[in-house]
């Protein structure tokens, strides 16, 4: 587990793009999805949030290559989340092939230690209401849903639940 820079803007749009469309592939029109890829995941864009500094990415690395990562950012969250300090857990992204071989837990692990150690005593995110898989780990982290709100992906409006838990 490290730290991203700005070395790795283009690592982390590959590893973004790749993971985002292997794992929403199905249900998502090619259209729709290639517009998301292109606005969500260029190097330019990722080195745009690696220089936020209200951004903080993690790598995860298994046998010398990236197998996820995760972006925490702070900013105001929407208003069904009412935790004291929260801190938004933007991305918890993992490569299929290495799902239940914890990488998903090192990077929750991480984001939930960063956050803590930066004073922050709520951690939130958005789940597409369809994805059991994360709504499972999220569940088994102690998270509770909160609310929801549309998430679109080109034009396609999907339904993220926010879900929340105190750190």
């Amino acid at each position: 587990m490290r730290r991203a820079d700005a070395a790795d803007a283009s690592l982390l749009a590959e590893l973004g793009a790749r993971i985002f469309y292997e794992t929403f592939v199905q249900d998502t029109p090619p259209e729709d999805m290639d517009a998301y890829l292109k606005a969500t995941y260029g190097p330019d864009i990722q080195r745009a949030e690696l220089n936020d500094p209200q951004s903080t990415f993690f790598i995860a690395e298994t046998g010398g290559a990236a197998s996820g990562y995760a972006l925490l950012r702070a900013g105001r969250p929407p208003e069904c989340v009412e935790g004291a300090r929260p801190i938004e857990l933007a991305r918890l992204y993992v490569s299929q092939g290495w799902h239940g071989h914890g990488v998903g837990e090192a990077l929750m692990r991480a984001c939930v230690d960063e956050a803590r150690r930066a004073g922050f005593e709520t951690l939130w995110l958005g789940v597409w209401e369809h994805n059991a898989r994360a709504k499972a780990f999220y569940a088994k982290w102690e998270f509770v849903a909160v609310g929801s709100h549309i998430f679109a992906v080109g034009t396609d409006e999907q339904i993220d639940l926010l879900m929340s838990r105190a750190l």
